[in-house]
């Protein structure tokens, strides 16, 4: 048994300068047109044709699915008495992009809704799917692709991926085209994906620059509305394909994403470090036992004896001390953990450390 602990004292200096370069990037990679929007749709149906992973007889809403069925081509049968082993009740999503069309086909994926252990082979049967309003906008059906496999035999079992979950590519039929209009008044709404004053103000420059005649106004950090030039009022689309392909230099704010499960840290380009003073060093105590018997010479009269010998063993690493003189935010930082030799662990410890001191300038998330 091993104990591990890691200590913070002297051992490096960060001083760090400079800004990071903004990246450019196009209007239609970080935003969206208002009222163009895809639509989420969802929908119960059967999954059949199982070799037998399909729900067992206590999955009653299956058993009942499928006698409702049944009943819809003349036939009678009792839920109760029923077993449908190869059968699998599921719930189907998919999204609906805008502008689809009657008799467009978009993807679905099929999710079992029982205790079903694999839909590998399955057909899924005829599925209404509907919008949040109720209304029925497409139909699903088809050969379930789930990409992998489950088999059990002999008392083991082995899986590949996740057998209870696939998808229907071109799956559904779109059957009810959704009302979207590019027509909003005079004006065209952006919308950023991510909220930023300063990108907002940037992307109504560099439309105004573009466009001629173009009145581009960033109304608040999301929100860009863009006055439809006299050229562009009988072209809408070419208006939004001219704006999508203007380049632009984004902003953000500085953030150190930090995943505790996993030893993942992810450091923005826009975190700095003021100066600071950190050590890394590590203390290992390693404790060992082993068990030792001991046979008496007379086994009708002695006794066995059972001692357990432990041995403690602490080593400590040397510390390391390095000075860095300025260079750019996330480089250099990550020149001198390496050179520390610190491992994703202890580089959350450290980073933790630095922003309880005060000096990581950016936001330090834990997820």
């Amino acid at each position: 048994m091993s104990v591990r602990r890691t200590a913070l004292c002297i051992a490096a200096i960060f001083t760090f300068g400079g800004a990071a370069v903004a990246q450019t990037v196009r209007i239609k990679d970080i935003a969206r047109i208002e009222g163009v929007r895809s639509n989420q749709l969802v929908g119960y149906g059967l999954v059949v044709g199982l070799d037998g992973s399909g729900d067992s007889q206590q999955t009653r809403f299956t058993t009942q699915s499928v006698a409702n069925m049944l009943e819809t081509y003349g036939l009678s049968v009792d839920p109760e008495k029923m077993k449908v082993k190869n059968v699998a009740a599921v719930v189907v999503t998919a999204t609906l992009p805008p502008f689809a069309r009657e008799g467009t086909t978009i993807d679905v994926v099929v999710s079992s809704l029982g205790d079903a252990r694999s839909l590998q082979g399955g057909t899924l049967l005829q599925t209404p799917l509907r919008a949040a309003n109720g209304v029925v906008y497409a139909v699903a059906q088809g050969s379930v692709s789930i990409g992998g496999f489950s088999a059990a035999g002999g008392g083991s079992s082995t899986t590949k991926n996740h057998p209870t979950v696939g998808r229907i590519p071109g799956g559904a039929i779109v059957e009810k085209a959704t009302n979207t209009s590019l027509t909003v008044g005079d004006a065209v709404n952006i919308t950023l994906n991510q909220s930023d004053f300063a990108t907002a103000a940037r992307t109504a420059t560099a439309i105004n620059s573009k466009i001629q005649g173009a009145n581009a106004v960033a109304v608040d950090a999301n929100v860009v509305t863009v006055k439809v030039p006299d050229d562009y009022r009988d072209n809408l689309v070419r208006l939004i394909a001219d704006i999508e392909t203007i380049e632009i230099g984004t902003d953000t704010v500085a953030k150190v994403i930090v995943n505790e499960r996993t030893g993942t840290v992810i450091i923005g380009g826009q975190a700095r470090i003021t100066p600071v003073a950190v050590a890394h060093g590590a203390l290992t105590v390693e404790i060992k036992a082993e068990t030792l018997v001991s046979q008496p010479e007379a086994p009708l009269t002695g006794k066995t004896v059972v001692a357990v010998d432990t041995t403690v063993k602490a080593s400590e690493q040397t510390g390391h001390l390095m000075e860095i003189k300025g260079g750019s935010t996330v480089s250099e930082l990550v020149r001198a953990l390496n050179a520390l030799k610190v491992t994703p662990r202890d580089l959350i410890a450290i980073l933790q450390a630095i922003k309880e001191a005060g000096a990581l300038q950016a936001q330090l998330e834990i997820i």
